[in-house]
């Protein structure tokens, strides 16, 4: 089982990735993840990526597309994967067909969690108040003052994908503003139905 999920920033994937993770033993694959193993591993592309994140740089879509493609080759993907902020942009999700379909393969699904901005916002005061009381450190991601400019680069960059993959057939939709379990149930809903492809 190959899944994609989208969302925008706080929308629940990585919460729901970890069930997906648990219920079908599939791991999730999120870039931030591959890309420090790739470096830590010393693969040819991690030394091309650390190059890069050492100068300050930001890592190129072809170095990622290679990480991703080095990844789902690993033998834990045989069954499937789950890929978490990835793709962030049209060429990356046209990477993703190319790499699968090299391999003969497909993905099964596409989920997109909506969840409205102001509940977004909420939820990510709410995550950085429960870190703080908790004594641990905010994500730099959570904070609510740098969450609204990640929230716009979403939509600029990201968002489009949902368009992309409802042209082939491919995108569900759950809504994500219900509880976290209601989500989960919705989601195997979805994955228990087969899908039909336009493209």
């Amino acid at each position: 089982m190959r899944l994609i999920l989208l969302g925008p920033p706080g929308a629940g994937k990585g919460t729901q990735a970890q069930r997906l993770v648990e219920r079908h033993g599939i791991p999730q694959l999120s870039t931030g993840d591959m890309l420090r193993a790739a470096v830590k591993a010393g693969t040819e592309v991690g030394k091309r990526a650390k190059a890069v994140m050492d100068a300050g740089g930001l890592v190129s879509d072809e170095i990622v597309n290679a990480i991703v493609a080095e990844r789902i080759d690993q033998p834990d993907c045989a069954r499937g994967f789950i890929l978490d902020g990835y793709p962030r942009t049209l060429p990356q999700a046209d990477a993703v067909d190319a790499m699968l379909s090299k391999r003969g393969q497909a993905l099964d699904a596409v989920i997109e969690l909506i969840v409205d901005d102001e509940a977004l916002v909420g939820r990510i005061v709410n995550r950085a108040e429960q870190a703080r009381a908790a004594g641990q450190p905010v994500r730099k991601d959570d904070d609510p003052a740098v969450f609204p400019e990640r929230l716009r680069e979403y939509y600029k960059k990201t968002a489009p994908l949902t368009g992309y993959y409802y042209a082939k057939g491919m995108l569900r939709t759950v809504d994500g503003m219900a509880g976290v379990d209601a989500v989960t149930v919705a989601i195997e809903g979805i994955l228990e139905t087969p899908q039909k492809r336009t493209a």
